[in-house]
């Protein structure tokens, strides 16, 4: 079976409360993108000689953790541990960046999840694998469909938002430099506090108030610590973005735009660039 695990970008980000164990309440809206991980997956033959049950290949982008301890794999023991499925070798190429915001490994994580029900018919409902998600990581569950949400609690309550008359038919262009930014040390520096106006809010005015109203909380001390980013949000914007943001708690910055900026790659040629058309 082969399945295409999407991107995400965060639209705002505010980061409401600390909870008692220890995770912070959170309010933003997750968007899928179409920039894809690929994530195939094979029955093992019984007579393959695997010391483990899921047997994985990763290839494309360089993760930082042991191939074993990938998040697929947990994925895999997760249901393997209450329901009766094969070994299986699992081949990922990781192409969409790590450490970026980006919510890249929770999307293999989900899909995993999503393919193995699929594949071995065990008709788990969608509501039971986003419970799955969720102990898999706080923004696992929204990967399970995949489309455009408010999500609050630690990420994992979700509720639907209609965008396509905002964003469909934009352009995004997403810079990637090679900064890695502790999700921990990232928490360390917030300062909770409910926004003047939510997220889910602002999104429903005209884009090009965004850039005054939509606010990612992490963006204040990523920038003090790593100029570069306040750098190429900003010309993010020289190059005619009606909007641009970090995304999430990692170095990706996006900028939207209504026509494809065609000299994005150039300018940013030392990093990783692509540039993606919105259709919701």
């Amino acid at each position: 079976m082969l399945t295409l695990p999407c991107a995400k970008l965060n639209l705002g980000l505010n980061i409401i409360n600390k909870r008692h164990d220890g995770y912070h309440n959170l309010e933003t809206v997750f968007i899928p993108i179409p920039l894809y991980d690929v994530l195939e997956i094979n029955v093992m033959d019984e007579r393959f000689p695997s010391e483990t049950a899921c047997d994985i290949k990763i290839t494309g982008n360089k993760i930082e953790c042991e191939d074993n301890d990938n998040i697929v794999i947990k994925a895999y023991n997760l249901i393997a541990s209450e329901y009766n499925i094969p070994r299986i070798h699992v081949h990922l190429f990781k192409n969409i960046p790590s450490q970026a915001g980006m919510g890249g490994g929770s999307s293999d994580a989900a899909y995993m999840l999503k393919a193995l029900n699929k594949m071995f018919e065990l008709n788990i409902t969608n509501q039971e694998l986003k419970k799955y998600a969720a102990r898999l990581g706080a923004d696992c569950a929204f990967f399970i469909e995949s489309t455009p949400v408010f999500a609050t609690g630690i990420g994992d309550s979700l509720t639907p938002v209609n965008i396509k008359s905002i964003l469909s038919n934009y352009y995004v262009a997403i810079v990637k430099p090679s900064i890695a930014i502790s999700t921990k040390n990232a928490y360390a520096h917030i300062n909770p506090h409910h926004p003047q106006k939510c997220c889910k809010e602002i999104i429903k005015q005209p884009l090009e108030t965004w850039k005054h109203e939509l606010i990612n909380d992490f963006e204040e001390q990523a920038f003090k610590e790593y100029p570069e980013l306040q750098k190429i949000k900003n010309s993010l914007y020289e190059h005619g973005a009606i909007y641009a943001q970090m995304s999430g708690s990692g170095s990706a910055m996006f900028g939207i735009f209504k026509d494809k900026p065609n000299n994005i790659s150039v300018c940013f040629r030392q990093h990783y660039t692509t540039i993606l058309k919105l259709q919701y």
